[in-house]
């Protein structure tokens, strides 16, 4: 069978083919559009009708190339973010983008009302200014009239369904990030968010990944050529995609989605919310068939994507793979930052806030392209042991080898760093986790696919597999001290 998925990532968006036979998956990218945040005067956005335009076209041009051999499709996007409907559903606006920058306080005016411990306790999930909860706050504060507006929130995924089926549902793995979700009773936290001010009464009802949403609207099937196929909502959180794709044999593992975010955990059947959870600012986010991921949200390739930008700006055009090159030549361990710290959220200049924060810290800065790439990937590298070490003592067992997935994978020194750094093996792949656990949860819902496990079985049999060793630990395991000095 023949499955499309669309995944959207915070520079671009796909249109995957993947075709399930004989226990193996093979994709095919058949198309690739930018995802371009644009800033107008109330704020960053989504261009959320351009996006939706580039899957009407990928839908029409995997159409023209299969016919009527494609069962259902799926969206999958980043977590956070949402639209709001109006009377007779219109858009109020388009989405704003995580990192808009009008959630700033928002998130200690909310504990003034329910202290930390209490959303914590009610959510589980890690404390960021981006999270759903103070988006939806700054509206509150900012926008009250068009708040007031509001009937339906639908997260960015649940958005696009909408777009594709005009039937308005929520998804468990996406709506467990908004920190407006209680994974133990299974509901919106609706007690909480009425303390708070919020309109509970917008808020969707939830389904299961591997729900299937609804047939295409006849428009949108007439527009595409694509007849009545299925809209699926697979883990609609690219990160809870991926982790369905994690080729996994046992469950003692430590998983890093790796992308512009690192989504560093592990996966349980249960959340973990205690004082220990919290203290770390954990977080527990939901996951395929059953699980949830206990995980700590990581800043990732961001650091890297930012420099490359900045660098563009001022006519200096590198590919990855060439800032990657300069970087292994450069001097290891000289200076190592906390990759989130505020100052590299959202900085005008990546470069030069990595240069400056050295400087504040006392340590020797970065000076050429390939120090400052190299300073980047070794903190990252430092972060996932921190995380590693934490998630041990909260599991209270060893997790001896990690699976890096997603596109991070493709920066072997990340890879080669990571395996040094924890003195862990790190098996490296698949690079398109996220679009395999999307189709793959798409077979599950279509009966193809029996379980999270033969799911993974197929992910094992269908993609090549890299292992790195951990190599000159003792070096790093100095700079490790000093990272944890840092982060004090």
């Amino acid at each position: 069978m023949r499955y499309l998925a669309f995944d959207l990532g915070a520079e671009s968006g796909r249109a995957i083919i993947g075709t399930l036979e004989d226990a193996r998956l093979t994709l095919e990218e058949i198309y690739r559009f930018p995802n371009e945040p644009v800033r107008i005067p109330d704020g960053l956005h989504w261009d959320v009708l351009r996006l939706f335009h580039e899957m009407k076209e990928g839908l029409r041009r995997a159409t023209a190339r299969y016919g009527t051999g494609l069962k259902s499709l799926a969206v999958d996007t980043w977590g956070v973010d949402f639209g709001l409907l109006g009377e007779k559903d219109v858009l109020l606006g388009n989405p704003y983008h995580y990192r808009d920058d009008r959630t700033r306080g928002v998130m200690e005016e909310a504990f003034k009302v329910v202290p930390r411990e209490e959303i914590f306790s009610q959510t589980g999930i890690q404390f960021m200014p981006i999270n759903s909860l103070y988006q939806l706050l700054a509206w509150r504060q900012q926008q009250p009239a068009m708040l007031s507006q509001a009937q339906t929130l639908l997260m960015m995924p649940d958005l696009f369904n909408f777009f594709f089926t005009g039937i308005k549902a929520g998804e468990f793995t996406n709506a467990s990030t908004t920190q407006m979700y209680n994974p133990r009773t299974g509901t919106w936290a609706t007690g909480m968010l009425e303390k708070l001010g919020l309109p509970v009464a917008i808020l969707p009802a939830i389904n299961p990944p591997g729900t299937i949403v609804g047939p295409l609207l006849p428009r949108v099937a007439r527009e595409t050529g694509a007849g009545e196929i299925a809209v699926i909502a697979p883990g609609s959180h690219d990160t809870a995609s991926a982790v369905a794709a994690v080729p996994a044999t046992g469950p003692d593992y430590m998983y890093i989605s790796c992308g512009t975010w690192s989504l560093v955990g592990v996966e349980v059947r249960e959340p973990v919310i205690n004082e220990q959870t919290l203290s770390l600012n954990f977080t527990n986010e939901g996951g395929v068939g059953g699980t949830f991921r206990l995980l700590k949200n990581v800043t990732g390739l961001w650091l890297v994507q930012e420099c490359r930008r900045a660098w563009a700006r001022r006519g200096e055009e590198l590919s990855y793979g060439e800032l990657t090159a300069l970087a292994r030549e450069a001097s290891p361990l000289t200076a190592v930052i906390d990759p989130d710290h505020p100052a590299f959220l959202n900085p005008e200049d990546m470069p030069a806030a990595i240069q400056a924060y050295c400087r504040e810290t006392g340590q020797p800065v970065p000076q050429t392209k390939g120090e400052i790439v190299r300073c980047a990937l070794e903190s990252l590298a430092l972060k996932y042991r921190w995380v590693l070490e934490k998630l041990e003592g909260i599991l209270g067992k060893e997790l001896p080898v990690i699976h890096m997935v997603g596109g991070g994978t493709r920066n072997e020194l990340l890879c080669r760093f990571t395996a040094s750094a924890t003195g862990r093996p790190v098996v490296a792949g698949p690079v398109e986790a996220t679009a395999a656990g999307n189709l793959l949860v798409q077979a599950m819902a279509m009966g193809e696919v029996g379980s999270l496990n033969e799911a993974r079985k197929i992910v094992r049999r269908s993609f090549a597999l890299k292992t790195y060793e951990a190599e000159k630990t003792d070096v790093w395991e100095e700079k490790y001290e000093a990272f944890i000095r840092l982060l004090g």
